[in-house]
């Protein structure tokens, strides 16, 4: 539970603000060039840092590490609440993103290593897994009720109350373990990663705020293909490398990681226009926004948790991640039918809800895929790669899906008399534009996925005695 709180802080404030940003632009008065900062400045920290971030967690130990992580993240949640200028908000905004990036590979490699007998570990994977496919939703909701009967800044001073609780939790409750074989820390392939992700972050985020055909779009994506390249290429021959290929060598974990990258990709893209659709022209506010998600939430945590701890041990990965992908694309196609004059109750709970099923049914059983027969030095490091294939694939969806998005308003705007319901029928196609891409790359994914991890169920044994069979196949 403590570790769920955790990781549930971490999720969520890659949406929380979302619904608060537009009173914030009200209060500290800054534009809307400038508005998207205050998102990917937590983006940008998090994405670029959390290879770092798990390492540090093999270096000291899980425990420290997630304390230091949260009691950064709470300090930087009250700055960010106090703010009385746009460079005041951004700053806390990264520094949450830095404290996230030790935050999250700390809570995911505590759950590999604590839960090694594979009741246990299912269940566990299971919750965490509702978290990582529902924390988003959630977050969309939290935002709307404290925006909307308190006040925007609630929406960093919550998390207060999320780290003391898990603060306390964690000091108290979890035991502190010693580190065994601690690995050394590369620095220059930490330099490499580390920049190499800023620059693959950025370069998606400008391609949301510009466009795709924007130089300094180009540069930075480029720039951060090469040097993520070179660190590849060091990492076969590094001493005491940041990200042991043996780790992404595995089909089963590169699997799994192709599989949470996918999902990342269409999972933020949901939150995105689907909130637009449902404010701008079904006339939500901003709790009614957030209700509206909670059907995927919980389809999202019953799946999840059913498939980990009944189907995974007896159809295997291969089966639920494909499965499960098929599902949310399902749910997404279901979505691409909305109209002017769709409604909720008729038009997308039921999507929502096979939506959630599907997320839930994959996602959970990845990340017990991706973590499971990792050598205990190298959990950190694991586990911090699940949350870059996550938070990657969301700054890629975004971007990606917001240029769609644009460039299917524009055509269908062409040569039409720009009347009301022109334009709003020009942002219905853009979603459900956005949604049927959604839907291809989930499918896609499913294919993909289903061709990289092996059939059959997975070892049921402890897992801290089958790690370094695991990490020599």
């Amino acid at each position: 539970m403590v570790l769920g709180v955790a990781q549930l802080m971490v999720i969520l404030d890659s949406t929380i603000v979302n619904i608060a940003l537009p009173s914030a632009q009200h209060d500290l008065g800054f534009s809307d060039n400038q508005r998207q900062w205050v998102v990917t400045a937590y983006a940008l920290a998090f994405g670029s840092l959390l290879l770092l971030g798990g390492r540090i967690a093999d270096l000291f130990g899980r425990k420290l590490t997630l304390v230091v992580g949260l009691a950064g993240f709470a300090v930087a949640s009250a700055l960010g609440g106090a703010a009385t200028s746009f460079g005041m908000l951004v700053t806390a905004r990264a520094s949450q993103g830095l404290c996230a990036a030790l935050l999250a590979p700390a809570v995911l490699s505590l759950l590999t290593t604590t839960f090694t007998v594979a009741a246990e570990r299912d269940r566990a994977f299971g919750i965490y897994g509702a978290i990582a496919g529902a924390g988003g939703a959630f977050g969309l909701l939290l935002g709307g009720v404290l925006t909307e009967y308190l006040d925007w800044r609630w929406c960093l001073y919550v998390n207060l109350v999320f780290a003391v609780v898990a603060l306390v939790g964690t000091t108290v409750l979890l035991p502190h373990a010693p580190v065994e074989g601690r690995p050394h820390l590369d620095l220059p392939s930490t330099v490499t990663a580390s920049a190499g992700l800023f620059a693959l972050v950025y370069g998606f985020a400008n391609a949301q705020t510009h466009s795709w055909s924007a130089t300094s779009t180009w540069v930075f994506l480029l720039v951060g293909v090469a040097l993520l390249t070179v660190f590849v290429i060091r990492q076969t021959s590094a001493a005491h490398p940041l990200l042991p290929l043996r780790i992404l060598l595995d089909r089963n974990r590169g699997g799994a990681y192709l599989a949470m990258f996918v999902m990342g990709v269409g999972m933020f893209g949901i939150f995105l226009f689907l909130t637009y659709y449902l404010q701008q022209n079904l006339g939500f506010s901003p709790v009614r926004t957030g209700l509206a998600f909670l059907p995927l939430v919980g389809a999202t945590a019953v799946a999840a948790t059913f498939a980990t701890s009944v189907l995974l041990s007896r159809t295997g990965p291969r089966v639920l991640i494909g499965a499960g992908m098929l599902t949310a694309a399902g749910g997404m196609l279901w979505l691409t039918g909305i109209t002017l004059h769709s409604t909720y109750a008729a038009d997308i709970l039921a999507a929502l809800i096979v939506t959630g099923i599907g997320l839930g049914t994959a996602m959970a059983p990845s990340v017990n895929t991706a973590t499971r027969g990792v050598a205990s030095h190298d959990a950190g490091v694991a586990s911090a790669t699940v949350n870059v294939a996550q938070q990657i694939g969301g700054s890629l969806g975004i971007a990606l899906l917001s240029t769609v998005a644009a460039d299917a308003a524009s055509s269908y705007t062409k040569g039409r008399t720009p009347t009301p319901d022109t334009l709003a029928n020009a942002a219905i196609h853009s979603y459900t534009t956005a949604f049927a891409w959604a839907g291809a790359i989930f499918a896609i994914g499913a294919v993909l996925c289903g061709l990289l991890v092996r059939p059959g169920a997975p070892d049921t044994g402890d897992d801290s005695t089958n790690s370094t069979a695991a990490i020599s196949t």
